[in-house]
């Protein structure tokens, strides 16, 4: 079980943040922020990913969840870790030197009702 981290170019975070958001389908995310003046502030904790996007255009990331639109202006650096299942988490830094730290999770399955 060999977890990788790495850091994305700049080319890179368009192409993988496209590819990466089809298989967020179904996995929860918590979204936190952390910087030194505003310490640690968590966003979202474990709500339903729709997308993680890029717009070089507008320098834009967006983080798409049940509830929230998580954006993240003037990106400056993105490192992602990935393990078996695939994507662990991305972190975004931006212009302000916030990280913005997305940690992804498969959804808890339950067992079916009992029947009474």
């Amino acid at each position: 079980m060999t977890m990788r981290s790495r850091k994305l170019e700049r080319s890179e975070w368009k192409p993988y943040s496209d590819r990466v958001s089809k298989a967020l389908v179904g996995k929860r995310a918590e979204v936190e922020v952390v910087s030194l003046d505003l310490g640690r502030q968590v966003q979202a904790e474990w709500s339903p990913i729709y997308g993680l996007t890029f717009d070089p255009k507008d320098n834009l990331f967006e983080i798409a969840l049940e509830g929230l639109d998580h954006l993240i202006r003037a990106p400056q650096e993105v490192h992602v870790l990935e393990g078996p299942e695939g994507l662990e988490s991305v972190e975004i830094v931006d212009a302000d030197g916030r990280r913005q730290i997305v940690r992804l999770k498969e959804p808890l399955a339950l067992p079916p009702p009992e029947k009474a």
